[in-house]
Parts: C-alpha cells; sequence; structure tokens
C-alpha cells in the first residue's frame, strides 16, 4: 500500500496557506515537506506536529492506496 498526501495539500489549499507557512507553524524543517511532497514516509512525529498545527486528524491529510 502506498500513502497520499493529497489531504494535506487540498487542506493547505482551503487554509491559504504554503508548504513553507505550514513547515514554519508546524516547527518541521524543508525536507520533512519535501518528504511529503515526494509521497515518502516521514515520521509520526511529524504528523502529529502537522495535526496540532493545522488542528485536524490524521485521517484529514493523509490517506492509505491500494
Amino acid at each position: 500500500m502506498q500513502i497520499s498526501y493529497k489531504k494535506l495539500w487540498k487542506l493547505l489549499i482551503d487554509k491559504d496557506m504554503l508548504k513553507k507557512d505550514l513547515a514554519v507553524r508546524a516547527d518541521i524543517s524543508s525536507a520533512s515537506i519535501a518528504k511529503l511532497t515526494k509521497g515518502e514516509n516521514v515520521n509520526t512525529e511529524i504528523l502529529v506536529k502537522i495535526c496540532t498545527a493545522l488542528d485536524c486528524d490524521i485521517s484529514d491529510i493523509m490517506e492509505m492506496i491500494k
């Protein structure tokens, strides 16, 4: 199975935020943003920081694709 972060990018558009804004607000590195952009695996701690910064649930930012 593969992980998709399309929900995260849509949420950023809805909140009128850029990826760099997310990095600052969630206190994550540009390398983590790059991994997310490429659909690569990231640490659970990074996902929790994003959810906290955006006040959302994990299912609001990612999904599993068969």
